[in-house]
């Protein structure tokens, strides 16, 4: 019996990590059923001539803030995820530091409901780890997060910074689960102290925002977690790298055998202190734009697989709040979700990298870092039907008025880019056609928390974790 596909895609040309070559698709039932000769191709109920587009399995952000619940006036998943169906991203990771923060399971259900109902593409949840929630983590898991997010420094929300004694117990815990740790890696101390210093010294001017946090910030704060991740057995992801400096504690822990990963974003490749005076408060995020000469050493640690992906960081705030003329009262964070890959396929074109590594980093090392692969990231037969179709020649300049975020302001405006997503496709549905949102895609995203399938966790020092030596003495007064 033949079978009849959903959707068959002609004339493009198919990027894997490893190839960029013309292929056709078949889709059926939200999967991939077929790749290869347009001939082999079974008959469809719709056809799609691809021709002059380049067809990436979709674009997975694992650092969004989608400020919902609690400040929808920014941005709600409704928003957050058209901006993403815009920008050919399929799977978004949202973070916890929402009202409440996602910290126990009564709240991450709330949150699942939230999303479940609003989001055009799918989604994770991560758990919020901090010293209060340590004993929620079974919970949590039992919940269904993609993992947890622990701020190692302050930034929007002003989540508690647990004490290394909280995230040496933290790791503990989360190592048994198996589930990956994603860390804010600024030392807290250093920049409140600095922070205070400077306010005292009459500094609100753009550039005290980096004084406040040079680059050792982030450097000790890796090492730290490297070594607790080392020393534990967690799972660690080191989100917005934006030094060079901290790519070496990064490279010494992979070469120890740390299961650490790490992201950067685009502001950290494209931007620095040169625009400051450009853009002002806008530019302020956490960390902070840093001086140009880190720009090239980042790169460098994309291509040679330091850092493992590209994410983006995306945190709306209204334009009021980014344009206030005291730097410390300016919201950190600008959207991006949306022009992240337009950035990227730039420098595709530019020669920078090719259209592979951009998929390795944008799709196939966040699904295998997070348990997704082969379901998501990946062309294949068997694979989620999550697919970008770009046009790698569409020459155009981003408008921060046109953009779907409800955050209309960003360092990305007026920003030439070449490289534009014509079409995106989740689970075999389109949720962005022709530049234009399909109608009826509200609540199609899902939680990809249900098919995550992380290696079985490997402890370390199982018998000196907190839960050990105090179970230990309470088992030897019990039988004295």
């Amino acid at each position: 019996m033949t079978v009849t596909a959903d959707l068959v895609i002609h004339n493009g040309i198919v990027v894997t990590p490893d190839s960029a070559v013309p292929a056709s698709i078949a889709i059926k039932d939200e999967k991939i059923i077929a790749v290869g000769a347009a001939d082999a191709m079974p008959p469809a109920q719709e056809i799609l001539d691809a021709k002059g587009l380049h067809i990436l399995p979709g674009a997975i952000d694992v650092h969004v803030h989608f400020r919902d619940p609690g400040y929808p006036n920014k941005e709600d998943w409704e928003s957050g995820t058209a901006a993403a169906a815009f920008g050919g991203v399929t799977t978004v990771f949202d973070m916890p530091n929402t009202i409440p923060p996602t910290g126990n399971a009564e709240i991450l259900a709330a949150k699942h409901k939230i999303a479940a109902e609003k989001a055009h593409v799918d989604f994770g949840l991560y758990g919020l780890l901090g010293e209060d929630t340590i004993d929620n983590v079974p919970d949590l898991v039992k919940g269904g997060v993609i993992g947890f997010k622990l701020y190692m420094g302050n930034t929007f929300g002003k989540i508690p910074s647990p004490s290394t004694g909280a995230m040496l117990e933290a790791f503990e815990v989360v190592a048994e689960t198996g589930k990956r740790i994603s860390l804010h890696a600024e030392t807290n101390t250093i920049m409140e102290r600095r922070q205070t210093r400077l306010t005292q010294a009459g500094r609100h001017d753009p550039l005290a925002h980096i004084a406040s946090r040079p680059a050792v910030v982030a450097v000790e704060a890796v090492s730290r977690a490297c070594i607790l991740s080392e020393w534990t057995g967690a799972r660690i992801h080191i989100l917005h790298i934006s030094s060079a400096d901290e790519l070496r504690p990064l490279r010494e822990a992979k070469a120890r055998g740390v299961d650490v990963t790490g992201e950067t974003c685009p502001q950290y490749l494209f931007l620095s202190t040169d625009d400051y005076d450009r853009f002002a408060g806008v530019i302020r995020v956490n960390p902070p734009v840093r001086e140009k000469e880190n720009q090239e050493p980042i790169w460098s640690a994309l291509a040679d697989g330091t850092v493992d992906m590209i994410a983006t960081d995306h945190a709306p705030h209204t334009p009021e709040e980014k344009t206030r003329n005291d730097i410390w009262a300016v919201d950190c964070g600008f959207p991006g979700v949306e022009t992240q890959m337009p950035a990227m396929l730039t420098e595709v074109n530019a020669g920078r990298m090719s259209i592979s590594d951009y998929v390795r980093w944008s799709a196939f090392n966040p699904a295998r870092t997070w348990g997704l692969y082969p379901r998501k990231g990946a062309i294949q037969v068997g694979s989620d039907a999550d697919i970008a179709l770009v046009d790698l020649g569409h020459a155009w300049t981003i408008d921060d008025a046109k953009i779907q975020s409800r955050s209309k302001i960003s360092p990305w405006h007026g920003r030439k880019v070449k490289g534009l997503p014509i079409h995106t496709i989740v689970r075999g549905r389109f949720v962005m056609r022709d530049r234009t949102l399909v109608p009826g895609t509200r609540g199609h995203g899902r939680s990809v928390h249900t098919i995550q399938e992380m290696p079985a966790p490997d402890v370390r020092n199982a018998d000196k974790t907190m839960k050990a030596v105090t179970s230990s003495h309470r088992s030897a007064e019990n039988a004295a």
